[in-house]
């Protein structure tokens, strides 16, 4: 019996009244936090989630399979100081203003804060004065973060370390995405081992679909490469676009590119790839359904991370490279700690930051169909035998009874 199944007849957390609160992204937009809240709804909790507004959910409350969602407005695009004050202000008022409103509405016994940033801790800090517990759900390494958007530490970076340092104090207990993440929690938040649990952000099989072909998304040509994630400066798209560049122009591969996702660098890396003449060989769809992110996975002969080689991504678990192993696909990515965790022989791991390397190992992975097959099958597997969101499920639970009140 699949363990969400389990729990939902079980009802391990009867009479928990939780909230959940994320500044980031909407509900049900951000899957993993969508999945947490899910399973401690199926778990028998009553839960509540304060969010922000975005994505095409624009409603300030709604109710979806039982979670009860707030959701709050947010100043756009921040940038600068000032941005980042006005953002992170406004969304510790909004925060502050629904807990308290939940908390005469529905209750709740435990707070679940999900960052970036490390600031939920404010909102929380009254709340434990009241009795209520702290689980820290740990998304980002925030320093490292920084330092990977702006090249260098300095003051903002020390104070990253700072709320850093006090939401790990806060926190009762710690849900961390990886094991690179728990020891973090462990050695620079000062955590218990026993107080931090691994919950990864691994993909619900039973909600993604795989779809038949569509043999337009390759514009005429012989092979298509997919890609899925945020268009963000640190993301490493331009590193994939030289290859690209080098593919399409230097190795005369028949390759169209398949960007799929939304950000604050979507804009100029059109530019970049029509100053490169790759115009005609990449499709950036900007953010899609899920029917056209599905189309594109299931059409893809294999899929790419270029995400740069640095602190924040060697530690981090990128959620693109758990759906490219749900969907059998391939991947070629750089050599980081925790990309090859996930993936392992379902990838190849190009030297880091090395477009040339990069260009070779794709095409290597597309003059080779049986091995991107086979690969594509130890990916797969690899997500419904240990990665799946269901090999999740307990030890979230667990996390939730180590904090009962």
């Amino acid at each position: 019996m699949p363990n969400l199944e389990r729990v939902s007849l079980e009802k391990p957390l009867a009479g928990r009244k939780i909230l959940i609160i994320v500044e980031n992204l909407p509900l049900p937009f951000d899957r993993r936090v969508w999945h947490e809240a899910r399973t401690l709804t199926a778990a028998g909790a009553q839960v509540s989630v304060i969010c922000p507004t975005g994505k095409g959910y624009e409603k300030r409350y709604e109710e979806i399979e039982g979670v009860h969602i707030y959701r709050h407005p947010l100043p756009v695009d921040a940038k600068g100081t000032a941005g980042y004050l006005l953002e992170y202000g406004a969304a510790l008022f909004h925060e502050t203003r629904l807990a308290w409103k939940i908390l005469r509405r529905q209750g709740f016994d435990t707070v679940q804060g999900c960052n970036p940033p490390d600031l939920i801790f404010l909102v929380v800090w009254p709340f434990k004065l009241m009795g209520r517990r702290y689980i820290f759900d740990h998304h980002d390494i925030n320093p490292e973060l920084y330092e990977a958007k702006f090249g260098k530490r300095g003051f903002f970076w020390r104070l990253m370390r700072i709320f850093e340092w006090c939401n790990f104090k806060s926190a009762n207990a710690v849900i961390s995405t990886n094991e690179s993440y728990r020891r973090i929690a462990i050695e620079r938040g000062g955590k218990k081992p026993g107080d931090v649990f691994v919950v990864r952000s691994g993909p619900d099989l039973n909600r993604l679909k795989i779809m038949p072909a569509n043999r337009k998304r390759l514009n005429g040509r012989r092979h298509m490469v997919g890609y899925v994630g945020v268009m963000g400066d640190q993301e490493g798209i331009d590193l994939l676009l030289e290859a690209a560049r080098e593919i399409v122009f230097d190795m005369k591969r028949d390759v169209q590119f398949v960007l799929v996702g939304g950000g604050p660098a979507l804009d100029s890396l059109k530019v970049q790839a029509a100053k490169m003449g790759l115009d005609n060989h990449v499709t950036f769809t900007g953010r899609a359904p899920d029917d056209d992110l599905f189309e594109v996975l299931s059409t893809a002969d294999i899929c790419v991370n270029p995400d740069r080689v640095n602190p924040m991504n060697d530690k981090s678990t990128m959620n693109k490279i758990l759906e490219y192993m749900a969907f059998s696909k391939p991947i070629v990515q750089f050599e980081v700690t925790e990309g090859r965790f996930s993936a392992q022989e379902a990838s190849l791991y190009a030297r880091p930051n090395d477009t040339h390397d990069m260009a070779r190992k794709i095409v290597s992975l597309l003059d080779d169909p049986e091995q991107s097959a086979k690969m594509g099958r130890i990916g797969r597997a690899r997500v419904e035998n240990e990665l799946g969101w269901d090999y999740q499920v307990d030890t979230l639970i667990a996390a939730y009874q180590r904090v009962q009140a």
